[in-house]
Order: C-alpha cells, then structure tokens, then sequence
C-alpha cells in the first residue's frame, strides 16, 4: 500500500495559502481519482486524527491522507498511520510547501533534510527516519525570498496565482500515479529536470 499525505493547517482560514499546497493537491487527487480509479469520498477518522480516502491504482492500494492535525504535529498522523498500516517508508509520500524553490518549481526527493519545514521535522521525529518520498512544491516568489515567512505562507494565493497552481496540481498528480504505477526513479527522470 502507498501512503500520500498532503501537509497544511486544518482550519478554514489557511484554505488557498502556499502552506496549504499539500493539501490542495490531495483534494485535486480525491476528486480526480474518484472519477479514474473509483477512490472513495473523504472519510474522517479519529484513530489517525485524518481525512482518508482509499482506493487503488492498477493492483496497488492507496491511501490518501490529509491530517487534522496543525502543520507542526503532522508527525502525529503520519506516524499513527504508518505503524497501523506497517507501510515501509519506500512507500509514503508527503507533499509540501518548499520556500527554497520558486513557485511553479517541483522538486521529487528521498532522504534529504527538512530546511526548517516544521511539518517535515515532525515527521522525521515520530517515524524515526527521512528515507521516504517528498513532492516539493515550490512556493518562493521569483523576485526573492520574503522577510517573513510565516506571514508569507499564510497569505492568500492572488487570483493570477490560481492558473499555475492548477499546473502544479496536475503535475504532481503525474508524479504520484509514475511513482505508484511505475517506480521513484522514472519520476525523478521524468519530472527532476
């Protein structure tokens, strides 16, 4: 089974924000692959303090996963999930906010650093590794680096934003369903350009 995770906050107010990315393309994956592969509507359960939707692509099972949980404590889910489900590392992939990359910039990883992501870090915390699969969105204006982050990532995506990160949405849809059905290494190929 594969495990995807989408990070972001739980309330409505981060809705449509660069932290929330995570899980804006999780809710595009739900949507699309309900009609494709037939996955199931978001179910929240309190055992993984989660919304999980689950189906299949091909032969192989997939769990979808937004936490309930604040950004920081992702951990929490992530880890609950992984020793419920016994799923190897190989087969989790967590998508996130990366203010290191420009926006539009997607980046496939394993087995790298956090770079002060606090979701990231909670996870490699509780599931005690960071061998396991990242899709790096990237969230960084082109002009340069904000000030403040945290403000920053917490604002609203403007309306001329929303036609890339529809791009970006769909891109990452391509990479999760290579990783699934084919194999990591034909996704970084095709995609870590």
């Amino acid at each position: 089974m594969f495990v995807i995770v989408g990070l972001g906050n739980p309330e409505k107010k981060f809705r449509n924000t660069p932290h929330n990315i995570g899980k804006e393309i999780l809710n595009f994956l739900q949507t699309d692959w309900k009609k494709k592969y037939n996955f199931s509507n978001w179910k929240t359960t309190k055992k993984f303090k989660a919304q999980i939707s689950k189906g299949k692509i091909g032969k192989k099972k997939v769990l979808l996963v937004k936490p309930l949980v604040f950004m920081n404590l992702s951990g929490e889910t992530v880890s609950l999930i992984v020793s419920f489900f016994k799923i190897p590392s190989r087969n989790l992939i967590i998508v996130h906010d990366d203010i290191d990359l420009t926006f539009g910039q997607l980046k496939i990883s394993k087995n790298r650093g956090a770079a002060g992501h606090k979701g990231v870090l909670s996870i490699f915390k509780k599931i005690g590794t960071k061998n396991f699969i990242r899709i790096r969105v990237g969230v960084r204006p082109k002009s340069q680096k904000p000030k403040n982050l945290e403000t920053f990532v917490l604002k609203k995506f403007k309306r001329e934003d929303q036609k890339l990160v529809k791009k970006i949405t769909v891109l990452c849809s391509q990479i999760i369903e290579i990783i699934v059905g084919h194999s990591l290494r034909k996704a970084m190929n095709d995609f870590n350009k």
